[in-house]
């Protein structure tokens, strides 16, 4: 199988690819996790992407996300508990204690069950997703390996096999035990639309139990988005908050003017946030989109062009696949001098009037953006809200020390530490 690519960084020609149906369709190297994700929403193309696409959108609503908020504040107090425990030690492996937080919190939130209620299955789950990202960075980078009935042979594909085995297991429990829930509950109006304006706690999940129950959606329907936004929802937030907290360590300043933010906002007392007092946090805002822009957790997307198209002063054939380097586009300094510099007010209003729209998407772009941008945003400001009103970070790993390894996400070679001091 011939597979042939162009590689991309311009914000006008990425604006061509991601703004119209011409750059929806997804093929190559998405397929390569076809055997875990199936369908689901990352994967799916066309018509059926664009019916999950419309009965998702549901879930992450304004008002939904006002439910999903109470969820992040209790597991923010849960997360500033663990952090407890590590202040005073010399480092703190960031992305371990991240990646186990951000998972409880999608169970809690879209997929409506606690972390107890699957821990067994926790360690196995996140340990697979390494193997994942290891089988298909190799499949990537060896191009005998493409052929679907050759991969099958090899060694690679029977630990690939194994992994997406131990992730479906979990998402498998979590889908029974909502259903055995609502089950229970007898809940009578799930039919109906009330249901998602009801002072109950909405799941992400029970939006797909309904569908099923009106016959949208078959079991295996519910598991590829279960399965696509327990890996979507968790392992990138995780990311972007381990490397925002590393890049704040580094930024002793930075993280005062924060800090001094949140004390304006909140004054002296001990009460928790809301989402009217996040939303008067800009600079904390700006250190976000700074943190994002620095460190992409999707570092590059593909788009496969079925037809012929001009991209800029070349004409792309029919049949080619279009990385998108959101890594590289990042950093060009005719966009954002003085790239590698954590600058957070290149993202005041005034800073970024005149700004190409499609020269910052860390969440993608164009009707295949992240649906869950503005989940994973509060939920992040959130998360930092609390941590720095708490604790002052210190710098052990630098933006230097870092040396990237290929994988479906952006991820470092080595552990990424910092110090957690008590304020």
């Amino acid at each position: 199988m011939n597979v042939r690519m162009v590689n991309v960084s311009n914000p006008d020609v990425i604006e061509k690819l991601l703004s119209t149906s011409l750059g929806n369709y997804k093929e190559h190297p998405y397929n390569y996790v076809k055997n875990w994700l199936n369908q689901g929403l990352i994967l799916s193309n066309d018509k059926k992407w664009f019916q999950r696409r419309k009965m998702l959108t549901k879930a992450f609503h304004f008002n939904i996300l006002r439910k999903y908020f109470v969820t992040f504040v209790e597991e923010s107090d849960h997360f500033l508990k663990r952090v407890q425990k590590e202040a005073g030690k010399e480092k703190t492996d960031l992305f371990s204690l991240m990646n186990s937080t951000t998972l409880r919190i999608m169970c809690e939130t879209t997929m409506g069950v606690t972390n107890d209620d699957i821990t067994s299955l926790v360690g196995p789950y996140l340990s697979s997703l390494e193997v994942i990202g290891d089988c298909f960075t190799k499949r990537l980078g060896r191009v005998w390996l493409n052929p679907e009935p050759i991969y099958q042979l090899t060694n690679l594909a029977k630990k690939e096999k194994m992994a997406v085995e131990n992730l479906h297991s979990l998402t498998n429990a979590i889908i029974k035990r909502r259903r055995d829930y609502l089950t229970e509950k007898n809940f009578n109006h799930f039919d109906n639309d009330e249901f998602f304006e009801s002072k109950d706690k909405l799941a992400m999940l029970d939006l797909l139990l309904k569908n099923e129950k009106a016959g949208l959606l078959d079991n295996q329907g519910i598991r590829e988005e279960v399965d696509t936004f327990m890996f979507a929802g968790h392992d990138t937030t995780a990311i972007a908050m381990t490397f925002m907290m590393m890049a704040l360590a580094n930024e002793p300043e930075i993280q005062d003017k924060i800090y001094d933010e949140i004390c304006q906002v909140l004054g002296d007392s001990d009460r928790s946030p809301t989402t009217d007092d996040l939303s008067e946090m800009k600079y904390l805002e700006c250190c976000m989109k700074e943190s994002l822009r620095l460190y992409p957790s999707v570092p590059l997307i593909a788009r496969h062009l079925r037809e012929e198209i001009v991209l800029g002063d070349y004409t792309v054939p029919a049949d080619t696949s279009a990385f998108i380097f959101i890594y590289d586009m990042h950093r060009r300094p005719d966009v954002f001098p003085y790239p590698e510099r954590f600058i957070p007010e290149r993202f005041l209003p005034e800073n970024c009037a005149n700004r190409h729209p499609y020269a910052y998407i860390p969440f993608s772009a164009g009707p295949r953006n992240c649906i869950g941008k503005k989940f994973a945003m509060l939920e992040m400001k959130t998360m930092m809200c609390k941590l720095l009103r708490r604790f002052r970070l210190e710098p052990i790993t630098k933006p230097e020390d870092i040396v990237y390894k290929a994988d479906m996400v952006l991820r470092s070679i080595h552990p990424i530490y910092v110090k957690f001091c008590a304020r």
